[in-house]
């Protein structure tokens, strides 16, 4: 599932591509959207929340989408081949000059004072405005006995870490991700580099972890089969979360020791 940085990076993409540009088409291939039609609209800005993204429009309308495992958005000039099959479409922008092309994304159009009923819910952004480390402190402390690879990943606690930020953030941290929250001993630490790796990240077109831009060493345990980069213990993996909802998650047992 693509994480805040990916969900940032989709965010300016369509901000550049649409903002101030009058919709000549609109195309909703979902059912709850079938007959709707901004044509006419006057996109205002689009911008990241967490995993979603908000697409503003002059008419008091936003357009939610979310990535969901394998979305993605192609913004390209008018006319131009689309890059991946036409049945995975779920949406079609169009203006003058630019087609914008949501594939496997999952949608909602709400008014805009309305956007809180979808995103509402969230906790801080790590890489908005309303990002507050305190607040998702709070959060986290909220529910001690959850393992914090998993509080990690809830949404509600903060927004924008994944499958792979959630791996690597516990490296740095040195604990296990089954490590319940109130034996974690420093949670800050975790917050704290969750928003120097996002904003380090954001406008990479490849995510590094590590420092190190060679391949096979961007990142610290994610997806990594072999050795530990700084141990040489091999890193393991399993799956981890609740029943129907497991991630693979990757650890260190050396760097890593369960609390």
């Amino acid at each position: 599932m693509p994480e805040g940085d990916t969900i940032y990076q989709a965010a300016k993409r369509l901000e550049k591509a649409l903002t101030g540009q009058v919709l000549t088409s609109s195309d909703f291939r979902v059912p709850s959207l079938a007959t709707s039609d901004i044509c006419g609209a006057t996109v205002t800005g689009t911008h990241s929340r967490g995993k979603h993204l908000l697409t503003r429009f002059d008419n008091d309308l936003t357009l939610r989408s979310h990535l969901k495992m394998d979305g993605t958005w192609h913004v390209h000039a008018l006319g131009s081949r689309w890059r991946r099959p036409a049945h995975t479409a779920r949406v079609v922008l169009r203006t003058s000059t630019t087609e914008a092309v949501g594939f496997q994304v999952q949608l909602d159009l709400v008014r805009t004072s309305s956007e809180d009923d979808l995103v509402g819910h969230l906790g801080p952004d790590l890489l908005g405005p309303d990002w507050d480390a305190g607040t998702a402190l709070s959060r986290l402390r909220a529910d001690p006995d959850v393992p914090i690879g998993d509080a990690l990943l809830e949404q509600r606690n903060l927004a924008g870490i994944g499958n792979v930020f959630k791996a690597e953030l516990c490296f740095l941290a040195g604990v296990d991700p089954l490590t319940p929250v109130a034996a974690v001993p420093d949670l800050m630490l975790i917050l704290t580099k969750a928003k120097q790796l996002l904003e380090a990240n954001k406008s990479r077109s490849t995510r590094i972890t590590t420092g190190d831009r060679r391949r096979g060493y961007q990142l610290w345990v994610y997806g990594r089969r072999g050795p530990c980069l700084r141990c040489g213990t091999r890193i393991q993996r399993a799956d981890q979360g609740p029943l129907g909802q497991e991630r693979v998650t990757y650890w260190c047992p050396a760097c890593q020791p369960l609390r």
